[in-house]
């Protein structure tokens, strides 16, 4: 009786190896049987927008008088513009920012408040347009206000490209056609055929500026500091092998 139990253990013991042995081939089949590549779509383009900030102040005792004061700076700041090429449109003046002018105030050695200097009133100035090279040569020649009293803060120019939609379809479209370049080469090398198209999924879209030490992220780099750019794309694709 002994022997007979041990007997039918033993079987079903060869019948479970079997099943787990046999599931384990099939699935190693199955990973076997699919071709993974990644495409890649890159190209350079040259920025067709220009955003320009800067600012203007003006400061007084009298607040009625600073404002006056910024509107007479506001005018000569705009026609200095205008003189060089902008066109009023593309210039966006932003709402004035005030702020109390203090110091602290001591007697004796000991601190007693605050005592009132005047106001200084602060306003913004950005600039769109797409004569990016134009834009790009006033900002550097924007200390000439100097001359005329004005003191203009300018920020460094950030550059877009207005068509970055389309750029986008094609170079997907460029990365899937070298993803499948790629999947059939490995299918010939293999001696066999490339067959279906299983999923595809695509990357982080990246814009970096040309000939730059700039990482890609994660999360996508999008560069606005530099004119030239450089944008890429992945495509991962999975195939099915005949």
């Amino acid at each position: 009786m002994k022997n007979n139990l041990t007997a039918v253990v033993f079987s079903i013991a060869i019948v479970v190896a079997s099943f787990i042995l046999g599931n384990a081939f099939m699935n190693r089949n199955n990973s076997d049987g699919v071709i993974s590549v990644t495409g890649l779509g890159k190209t350079d383009f040259i920025s067709d927008l220009i955003v320009w900030e800067g600012s203007f102040s003006s400061e007084s005792s009298n607040l009625k008088e600073a404002y006056k004061n910024l509107e007479r700076d506001k005018k000569v700041i705009t026609d200095y513009l205008i003189s060089k090429g902008v066109e009023g449109k593309e210039m966006i003046f932003k709402a004035v920012k005030s702020r109390k002018k203090t110091r602290g105030k001591y007697e004796n050695g000991k601190y007693v408040g605050e005592e009132f200097l005047g106001y200084i009133l602060t306003q913004s100035l950005q600039i769109d347009s797409k004569n990016v090279e134009g834009i790009e040569k006033i900002s550097r020649e924007i200390t000439e206000l100097l001359n005329k009293g004005i003191q203009f803060y300018s920020d460094p120019p950030r550059y877009y490209y207005t068509k970055l939609a389309d750029l986008k379809v094609e170079m997907i479209s460029q990365a899937t056609s070298d993803a499948r370049a790629r999947a059939e080469r490995i299918s010939e090398n293999s001696g066999g055929k490339l067959g279906k198209l299983i999923s595809a999924r695509m990357g982080i879209f990246q814009i970096t500026g040309q000939n730059s030490n700039e990482n890609y992220s994660w999360g996508g780099t999008f560069n606005t500091s530099s004119k030239e750019k450089t944008a890429s794309i992945t495509m991962k694709l999975d195939y099915k092998a005949e």
